[in-house]
């Protein structure tokens, strides 16, 4: 059994986090047109809807938020899910795709998502938002955009805890 060794982020250093990354992105894509958010399931999908609020609040527009339901894409996992939880209500087609996962790793859930994406039609480009950046990559898949980017060991965990889903936001390391 893992035990908790430190907490990374409290909920003050997350907000600040999902902030910068929303002005990043704002930044880099010179405003919200064209513009959607597509959260990897289950925490990446609650950091999009922030990083969606944030953008209406900045800049008073609204952008599509897409749920992702990587499962049957994975490649490490052989597990057909007869229940695909993806619920992506609008045309990606010329789109700027901004994927939101909570935690890269090896990179393989990116390559997943990519997969899954490009399924669904032909965005005019992919970015990818991360709140945390743990290294350990084993597929060359960088993210444009990183909250906190943390040095770890193979055999620790890094978990991420949403208010939506677990009662309180925090980044935790165990090990």
């Amino acid at each position: 059994m893992l035990s908790q060794k430190t907490v990374i982020m409290d909920e003050n250093a997350m907000r600040r986090a999902m902030a910068r990354i929303t002005y990043e992105i704002l930044e880099r894509n010179k405003g919200a047109l064209d513009l959607c958010l597509i959260g990897i399931l289950s925490r990446g999908a609650h950091l999009a809807h922030r990083i969606a609020a944030k953008i209406n609040e900045l800049e008073g527009v609204e952008v599509d938020v897409g749920i992702l339901d990587i499962t049957s894409y994975r490649d490490d996992e052989k597990y057909v899910s007869d229940s695909d939880k993806t619920k992506i209500d609008f045309d990606i087609k010329g789109k700027k795709v901004v994927l939101v996962d909570d935690v890269i790793y090896t990179g393989r859930s990116t390559r997943a998502a990519i997969d899954a994406i490009m399924e669904r039609g032909r965005p005019s480009c992919v970015q990818l938002a991360v709140l945390v950046d743990r290294g350990h990559r084993e597929l060359p898949i960088r993210p444009d955009y990183v909250g906190k980017n943390l040095p770890t060991s193979r055999e620790e965990v890094v978990k991420v805890m949403v208010e939506e889903a677990d009662g309180c936001d925090k980044v935790v390391i165990f090990g």
